[in-house]
This record gives structure tokens, C-alpha cells and sequence, in this order.
């Protein structure tokens, strides 16, 4: 199943999958209009503040 929102004028995808919901980070990084967004989601899936937040996550 597939949603969407809007905000500040961009469309993000919402997915739902085996009682789980997903955000798709990649519509997130076209916001800043960067012709480089894999970089972007690179650099911040490599923030020690992204992997800290995602050890808590997955610890609950």
C-alpha cells in the first residue's frame, strides 16, 4: 500500500509493508533539488547521529 504527503510544496511516499511503515528518504533528498541525492543520503547514513538513532530504533 502507497501514500503519499505533501510538504513544502514536495510529494513524499509513504509505504506500508507487513505491519510496517516506510518514508521514502529518497523523495526527502529531492527537496533540495540536488542532482547528487545518493550522495546526500550517503553522508547521512554515515552521521553518528543517524547510527545512534538507528541502534535505539531497532533496540525497541
Amino acid at each position: 500500500m502507497s501514500n503519499q504527503i505533501e510538504i513544502k510544496g514536495s510529494t513524499i511516499r509513504l509505504f506500508t509493508g507487513d505491519l510496517k511503515d516506510y518514508i521514502s528518504i529518497t523523495d526527502i533528498v529531492k527537496y533540495k533539488k540536488s542532482n547528487r541525492s545518493d550522495d546526500l543520503i550517503r553522508n547521512w547514513i554515515r552521521n553518528r547521529n543517524t547510527i545512534e538513532f538507528i541502534g535505539v530504533w531497532e533496540q525497541s
